[in-house]
């Protein structure tokens, strides 16, 4: 049995973790924060790089620019609606977006944050694996596979999991270092 489609879904889990984490807002400037922001355009539901140039002016400050300026109301709505502790200014021709320094209950609701995140990635490669046993046995079932080759593909599978989560645990680590991190 092959278990490289295990193997894809489980570092899509991780791509899944690690594109979660680029879009919180940890105290410095970062297009992440913004780019996957929608915002109803008058053309239409877009992400915000696909109407706008974004900046970062300094490690503090993000400056968005749409190239139709009658945007710039849309895209100041989208960003109070996405709920990220980000207060943007409209400047007419621009948004400007000053990014807060973090207290300690802000730190606090985003390592809470991060759990969640991380859970939920725990949970893609429960049922990754879960996909996998149910494969595996149902081969051994049609006798296509030997007991030896199931127990095989069982024992490969236990073990991508497991370098999976050990990858998934010290990201959240990392990340929930640097976020306590005064």
């Amino acid at each position: 049995m092959d278990i490289s489609p295990y193997k894809a879904q489980m570092q899509k889990a991780v791509d899944y973790l690690e594109n979660e984490f680029q879009s919180l807002q940890i105290g410095r400037a970062s297009t992440s924060l913004v780019e996957n922001i929608s915002v109803e355009a008058s053309y239409g539901s877009m992400k915000i790089p696909q109407i706008a140039h974004i900046t970062i002016l300094d490690p503090q400050t993000l400056k968005i620019e749409p190239w139709d300026k009658k945007e710039t109301k849309n895209i100041e709505k989208a960003i109070y609606d996405a709920e990220l502790w980000l207060a943007p200014q409209n400047e007419w021709e621009y948004v400007m977006i000053k990014i807060p320094a973090l207290t300690q209950d802000r730190r606090t609701d985003i390592t809470k944050k991060i759990k969640i995140t991380w859970e939920d990635t725990k949970a893609q490669l429960r049922q990754t694996r879960q996909d996998g046993m149910k494969t595996t046995k149902k081969l051994l079932d049609d006798k296509e596979i030997s007991q030896d080759q199931h127990k095989n593909n069982e024992a490969n599978i236990d073990w991508l999991v497991k370098d999976y989560n050990t990858q998934i645990d010290n990201l959240v680590k990392l990340k929930s270092d640097e976020i306590m991190t005064v």
